[in-house]
């Protein structure tokens, strides 16, 4: 017969690692965002607006065609409300 107690020692030795994983990621997601923030300050810094930035970095991301179609329905809702 299998003590318990050794169940419960290789269950309590598998949660730990996955808590450390965890951890070390926690750790290098902020020392990542550290990293994007100082990216973000020295561009600040040689004079390029950085909100505008951003805003290229989330277009990068999507697919022409979705960009399209917003900016479409976007100029269409300025015409209407006369701010063309």
């Amino acid at each position: 017969m299998t003590d318990p107690t050794d169940t419960y020692a290789v269950t309590a030795d598998e949660l730990r690692q996955f808590i450390e994983r965890y951890e070390q990621l926690e750790s290098e997601k902020r020392a990542i965002a550290d990293q994007l923030k100082e990216v973000m300050a020295e561009a600040k810094g040689r004079g390029y607006d950085t909100r505008v930035m951003r805003k290229v970095i989330a277009l990068r991301k999507r697919k022409p065609d979705e960009i399209a179609e917003e900016e479409a329905v976007l100029e269409m809702y300025k015409a209407a409300l006369g701010m063309r």
